[in-house]
């Protein structure tokens, strides 16, 4: 019979390498939290467009309630805006829940480093070959779920709300969707489309909470980040 090969020594940390991961934390820390600010950044600057939306739309009973709707095209380039950053930001986010949750916290428990799962090659291999660890679709259903989706209930509420009541209390379903028209395009036509957007990005947002569900209730490795 064959004698059985003999298991690999799981590898060992040295006190220089193990200060050089602390380091290595430290800065993966800091560049998520700088991240972690750029979004709140973008997310200011909707608040701050809508709010200059909302206070045209509503100086006077016959304001038009256009700046409403061309705020939605700004509030969208901050969206992407905003989901390319998250994108980024959740690859310094995961390097450093992939350290603390397979180097930290075992050294803090047992003080065995569990090497022979080779959690630090996944770690090595993300920094020799950098990637995103999220699509740009998921980052941007995630961001609607965290932000957006009231900045847009909002938008869409001030928006109704503005047909409603100005000029005057409207009297039929008929003549609201009269005030809606802008210009040329009927009234039917640009609540449609309002409807189209709402849906859609409400859709993304749904779709993108389903998917992280399904992801981490049946995720069987801890092999992978992200």
């Amino acid at each position: 019979m064959n004698e059985a090969a003999p298991r690999k020594k799981p590898r060992e940390f040295t006190a220089a390498e193990i200060g050089a991961l602390a380091h290595l934390y430290r800065g993966e820390v800091y560049r998520s939290t700088l991240w972690r600010q750029r979004l709140d950044t973008t997310t200011n600057w909707s608040v701050v467009t809508l709010g200059i939306a909302l206070s045209i739309a509503f100086a006077s009973p016959d304001a038009s309630p256009l700046p409403l709707i061309l705020v939605g095209i700004l509030i969208l380039f901050f969206l992407l805006l905003e989901a390319r950053r998250y994108r980024y930001f959740n690859v310094w986010r995961a390097r450093c829940r992939w350290m603390e949750t397979h180097f930290y916290a075992p050294m803090l428990e047992t003080g065995d480093l569990h090497t022979e799962e080779n959690w630090q090659k996944t770690l090595a291999d993300d920094y020799l070959v950098p990637q995103y660890h999220v699509g740009l679709l998921t980052a941007v259903g995630r961001r609607i779920r965290r932000n957006y989706m009231w900045i847009l209930l909002i938008q869409t509420v001030a928006y109704i709300g503005k047909l409603v009541v100005h000029p005057e209390p409207v009297a039929s379903f008929a003549e609201f969707i009269d005030r809606a028209g802008i210009g040329p395009l009927p009234g039917a036509l640009v609540l449609g489309a309002g409807l189209i957007y709402i849906l859609v990005w409400g859709s993304v947002g749904v779709w993108s909470g389903r998917r992280d569900r399904a992801k981490f209730k049946f995720r069987q490795s801890m092999s992978s980040m992200g």
